[in-house]
């Protein structure tokens, strides 16, 4: 008794210094595993875009269209190790409630165990000093070491649960550590992805300036436009007319004869603008969220303007945010109080809203993949916004993603 009684309380004092409970992220374990499993989720679909884009790139024959691929696998491999980094930040949260409750339940066993175990210290040695200064005493010793030998098995008995916490306990600090390894690992193939984008990225920006021609042009009209919008809803309204009218003016027939005596004119190009239909497609598909993270507003939640219109998500710091889906940027720029946002259109009334970005890297006009990197978040515990809209109307992303 004496041998395993003060190891257990050794273990209990050494087994929970190790790792310090850092801030907690999340407001319940039930939402930590949520988050964990989204997480892991998020990874896995990362994972699959980026051997996706990989392959596509191989498979390209035009220079541009392989960096654009090249560009968007990079991304993916950043989100998969966001993503990455989300799961074990959730796995050392969950581990260290745990180790926080067996902290708790062993702090109010350890005072009465203490004073056990000094008790039968003191039970065990005292027959031994007796027995040398009182010999005639043999009968006590034997009668002490009788109600050892049964009381022993006795509190073994009752200090099994108690022992296999603390057991739990070690094994706890084991997979802390562990989980502590692979958030450093995730950090480093995070950092080392980032610069292998920029430097994607750094080439395609010299590329495009070379190419630039009207695309300026609009990029001007885009950002006069968000200085006359009374507000985004007002911004996006422009941007959704705007694009329909364009779609619809590249449906219209080419330039036709002048029609000779006798003949029916043509329909004037306004007569032939309305016969065109304005047309709804099928949401974009596949569609994805613009960064990993949980949503810490859903869609039609209330918010001081009403009702959410979209998702607010929370990403790590600097995370990388990608197009939703396959469209042209329509508008990409800082607007009043939303940060760098950038706006996309899909086609079919589709337009696809992200905002809280800290720095964007696309330009009006330019056609986007969906999984293409579009910008970044800030530092710190940043939080992302996305919309779908629909012919103008908002409706809830989680509908379409996978």
């Amino acid at each position: 008794m004496a041998r395993w009684l003060p190891l257990i309380l050794a273990s209990f004092l050494f087994g929970f210094v190790a790792l310090g409970q850092g801030s907690q992220l999340y407001d319940s374990p039930a939402e930590t595993r949520a988050a964990l499993r989204a997480a892991l989720q998020e990874r896995e679909q990362a994972e699959a875009r980026s051997q996706r884009f990989e392959q596509e790139a191989q498979q390209a024959g035009d220079a541009a269209e392989r960096a654009a691929r090249e560009a968007a696998a990079l991304a993916a491999r950043i989100q998969v190790a966001e993503a990455g980094i989300a799961a074990a930040e959730a796995r050392i949260e969950l581990i260290e409630g745990e180790r926080a409750l067996l902290r708790e339940e062993l702090g109010q066993e350890q005072q009465p165990l203490v004073k056990l175990t000094a008790a039968l210290q003191q039970f065990t040695r005292r027959p031994l000093v007796l027995s040398v200064l009182r010999p005639g005493e043999v009968r006590d010793v034997v009668y002490l070491r009788a109600v050892m030998s049964s009381t022993v098995p006795a509190v073994e008995a009752r200090t099994v649960d108690l022992r296999g916490r603390i057991s739990r306990g070690r094994q706890l600090q084991q997979e802390a550590e562990e989980a502590a390894s692979m958030l450093r690992v995730e950090e480093t193939s995070l950092a080392e992805r980032r610069s292998e984008l920029a430097a994607v990225e750094t080439r395609e920006r010299l590329a495009a300036q070379q190419a630039e021609g009207g695309a300026s042009r609009e990029a001007e009209r885009a950002l006069a436009l968000a200085e006359e919008a009374r507000d985004l809803d007002s911004l996006v309204g422009e941007l959704d007319r705007a694009a329909e009218l364009r779609q619809r003016l590249a449906a219209l027939p080419g330039p036709v004869l002048r029609p000779a005596d006798g003949e029916v004119a043509p329909a004037s190009a306004d007569a032939a603008l309305a016969e065109i239909p304005s047309e709804r497609l099928t949401a974009p598909s596949p569609y994805i969220l613009p960064v990993s993270g949980r949503a810490v507003t859903g869609f039609g939640a209330p918010v001081d303007a009403g009702l959410s219109q979209g998702l607010v998500l929370a990403p790590i710091g600097g995370a990388q945010v990608v197009a939703p889906a396959d469209g042209r940027v329509a508008f990409a720029g800082p607007y009043r109080g939303y940060g760098e946002i950038v706006i996309i259109e899909h086609g079919g009334g589709w337009t696809s809203l992200v905002t809280g970005l800290a720095r964007s890297n696309v330009r009006v006009g330019e056609e986007l993949l969906g999984g293409a990197p579009i910008g970044t978040a800030g530092e710190g515990r940043p939080t992302v916004g996305v919309e779908l809209r629909q012919g103008g109307e908002a409706v809830n992303p989680l509908e379409f993603t996978g």
